[in-house]
């Protein structure tokens, strides 16, 4: 299992504090290498496949930050870079090759795939076996049943963020915004799974601000700035900002990145917060490692 120094969790600031600093999610990954090696030393050298297609700068990005965190474990990583006028039967029939290369025991293509492909398929194409994003409907049923198996790597992550910051989950009124198949119902799901009461908000929720008052764990994950401010929060309430959002600004880089949350205004009410960036992502990256030494496992030669 990997381990966490520092959970990206924030403790609420003191009544003499007024501005909001981050801090993000340290990460000991010497469990995961031990891990690794032992499996190693049983002749089985764990290997994620990882598909990029396109000139996506952010998922470039992404799956850099993810080459790194194999690196350091000392998980194998295969890199397939495809144009983004690869056609969708030529990145269905690498998928098919990945699938029968038994040294490959996890695959993940990174989304969003080029708009002529139907990303439905792509996941569809990838074996439930090395489904280390648990995106095969084979994975989510496994999940909506309670069954062992791959969990969906952001959820999972903010699922051990809360539990790492020392809150319990059950019997918690638990608040997800979004509904969506990565983040917002299985995210839910796993928060039944640790007994909390969930409920779960989107676009046609009434008086969402209501029901955000009265939770003790709110996931925020809509893409929308602003979902939650301070005035939808009661006080100790521990808040996961899930969304990502580029602000062009005058900067050398040109854009700072916020998340769905008013994090400066809900800093001061809430009992702990995650910053954007620093805090789910690299929690998103820690899951994606531990399904493909998971995977490993089960998928032996």
């Amino acid at each position: 299992m990997i381990l966490l120094l520092l959970c990206g969790c924030q403790a609420a600031p003191t009544q003499q504090e007024t501005t909001a600093t981050t801090a993000p999610v340290v990460v000991d990954y010497s469990a995961s290498a031990e891990e690794a090696a032992a499996l190693k030393a049983q002749g089985i050298e764990p290997c994620l496949a990882v598909v990029l297609v396109g000139d996506n700068s952010a998922s470039k990005v992404y799956v850099s930050n993810k080459q790194k965190a194999c690196e350091a474990v000392g998980i194998k990583s295969v890199s397939h870079v495809l144009s983004g006028e690869t056609t969708e039967e030529e990145l269905l029939k690498l998928i098919d090759e990945l699938n029968a290369d038994k040294s490959v025991h996890g695959i993940l293509v990174q989304m969003p795939v080029p708009k002529h492909i139907d990303d439905r398929k792509v996941i569809m194409a990838i074996s439930p076996d090395k489904d280390v994003d648990c995106f095969h409907p084979v994975n989510v049923g496994y999940l909506h049943t309670g069954a062992k198996g791959f969990l969906p790597c952001t959820p999972a992550g903010i699922i051990e963020l809360i539990k790492r910051s020392g809150h319990s989950i059950a019997g918690k009124n638990c608040v997800v915004i979004g509904r969506s198949n990565i983040v917002g119902k299985p995210v839910a799901m796993l928060l039944m799974q640790e007994n909390g009461t969930v409920t779960i908000c989107h676009s046609k929720t009434q008086d969402l601000a209501g029901i955000c008052r009265g939770a003790d764990i709110i996931v925020s994950a809509t893409g929308k700035v602003d979902t939650v401010t301070a005035d939808m929060v009661k006080e100790g309430a521990v808040v996961v900002d899930v969304g990502i959002h580029r602000i062009k600004d005058d900067s050398e880089k040109g854009y700072h990145i916020i998340g769905d949350v008013d994090f400066d205004e809900v800093y001061k009410k809430a009992s702990k917060i995650t910053p954007v960036p620093g805090g789910v992502g690299p929690m998103t990256i820690v899951s994606l490692l531990y399904n493909t030494l998971l995977a490993a496992k089960k998928n032996r030669k």
